[in-house]
């Protein structure tokens, strides 16, 4: 059991909603900025327990900022989180977001779920994200469910089936058709890794693939006839 699954376990104080698989995660990704001055985006706050487990997993110099639709969670701010109410669904209240928020390390949608508001979260909040910062999607799962806007298996308008298209995307610098060219998330997504109902991407730097090859060839190369 990790740091946030023992917090979380034994959390008493404002409720705190995650699937017990996250917490691995979470840890996988995030342990790399405790200790530092991360900068860390929630999209959903709720009863704001999940703001509070993030200050106290990532130290005395981190920065928690929630966003919510619900005007009273701006009630929950405190020492080091602050609180923007706003729907991610909007476009221009994402811009405005970006342009009030310093710099984002880590941003994490647990927001409303419903697949315009996921995507347009990622399509306005990625560039966003330092580029050696991490993105991460959860509930993915209401891809297959009618009641947020999902809708099943292979729907397409899923923030799933959107984000199929990513594994192209970081691929492109080998792409020998003009429909795939290498893009800004080509140049700045390190990597992709997909969990049950969620969605991690590493930004990186130096992302350009490098083709190499040291040692001597002592095998006659064999040309199928």
């Amino acid at each position: 059991m990790n740091d946030l699954e023992k917090y979380f376990t034994e959390n008493t104080s404002r409720s705190i909603h995650k699937w017990k698989h996250y917490f691995e995660v979470y840890d996988r990704y995030f342990s790399r900025f405790r200790g530092t001055d991360v900068h860390v985006v929630e999209f959903g706050v709720d009863d704001g327990g999940s703001l509070q487990m993030w200050k106290d997993y990532f130290g005395a110099d981190c920065r928690i900022y929630g966003v919510d639709i619900n005007p009273h969670c701006k009630d929950l701010e405190e020492d080091r989180v602050s609180i923007f109410i706003g729907d991610q669904e909007e476009r221009g209240f994402l811009q405005l977001l970006a342009e009030k928020i310093p710099r984002i390390d880590i941003l994490i949608d647990d927001g409303g779920h419903r697949m315009q508001q996921q995507i347009n979260t990622f399509e306005e909040m990625f560039p966003h994200i330092d580029k050696d910062g991490v993105y991460l999607c959860e509930d993915m799962h209401t891809s297959y469910w009618k009641g947020w806007g999902g809708g099943g298996y292979r729907k397409r308008g899923t923030f799933v089936e959107y984000s199929k298209n990513f594994i192209d995307y970081i691929n492109a610098w080998h792409s020998q058709t003009p429909r795939l060219k290498v893009s800004d998330f080509t140049r700045s997504a390190r990597s992709l890794h997909f969990y049950n109902s969620m969605l991690v991407i590493e930004k990186g730097a130096d992302t350009d693939p490098v083709d190499m090859r040291t040692g001597e060839s002592t095998i006659k190369q064999y040309r199928p006839p």
